[in-house]
């Protein structure tokens, strides 16, 4: 018997412009609880307008997002993360003059309310454990390193208490070593805590890693959908992302 996969994150006809440049044009997708999706495609592609969309900074010129069955396309930021949907963002942003486990007490004072089991205080600790920043807890994030504020972001995310977790090109800038353990993070989170994740990407060795499906836009439309095999073997994705290096590298 197969399993009733239950719709998280859905898009319709998701359309935005931006003064006669059009990001967006009439995307529709679908994206199951408890999946791990990639959203690949050029730059300029519309992937972070997308995020936008969905997150609540930019709103739409026609269609919707809903998220669990409900339309949220006209509610503000605060009141989507509330719902439970968090995310980071490309350019790496803690905040810098303050250490690991208050950039953490963030997320968690402001996002969707937790089990009565668990204060703030429990909710952060919870997170540091979970990511290995117990013994970097008291340092401030300007002394980190890039990997390290990149894991503190994940981690202010997640103690927003999400149940769609959106992550904007978390592996740029990483090494492989890097990227390796960034991908076990993230199939940690999925396969352990149940986290669906939605997820930008270059690094697409990560991609393939990490994601059950792959959804790829090219001048903010729908280009392909599909497995990772199934979308980085396209000759169409090949042709305006991938390069014909790619394809001769992967067989």
């Amino acid at each position: 018997m197969s399993l009733k996969l239950t719709s998280l994150l859905e898009t319709r006809n998701l359309t935005k412009d931006f003064g006669g440049l059009v990001a967006i044009k009439d995307v529709t997708f679908r994206m199951h609880s408890g999946e791990v999706l990639g959203l690949i495609g050029p730059n300029g592609a519309g992937k972070t307008t997308l995020f936008n969309l969905v997150t609540g900074i930019e709103r739409p010129d026609s269609g919707e997002v809903f998220f669990e069955g409900k339309s949220i396309s006209k509610l503000l930021p605060h009141a989507i993360c509330k719902l439970g949907i968090s995310r980071t963002y490309q350019s790496v942003r803690p905040f810098l003059n303050h250490t690991v486990r208050d950039n953490i007490l963030v997320g968690a004072i402001y996002g969707r309310p937790h089990s009565e089991k668990t204060n703030l205080k429990e909710r952060v600790e919870e997170i540091l454990d979970l990511l290995g920043l117990r013994e970097r807890a008291e340092i401030y994030a300007k002394h980190l390193p890039i990997e390290e504020r990149k894991i503190v972001e994940v981690g202010r995310a997640l103690a927003a208490n999400p149940k769609l977790l959106m992550l904007d090109e978390p592996m740029a800038g990483l090494n492989l070593s890097e990227v390796t353990r960034f991908v076990k993070l993230i199939r940690k989170l999925n396969e352990e805590r149940g986290l669906s994740v939605l997820i930008v990407e270059h690094v697409m060795k990560a991609i393939q890693s990490a994601c059950s499906r792959v959804v790829v836009l090219h001048h903010g439309e729908m280009l392909a959908e599909g497995t990772p095999d199934q979308v980085l073997t396209d000759e169409r994705v090949i042709q305006v992302y991938l390069g014909e290096s790619y394809s001769k590298q992967s067989k």
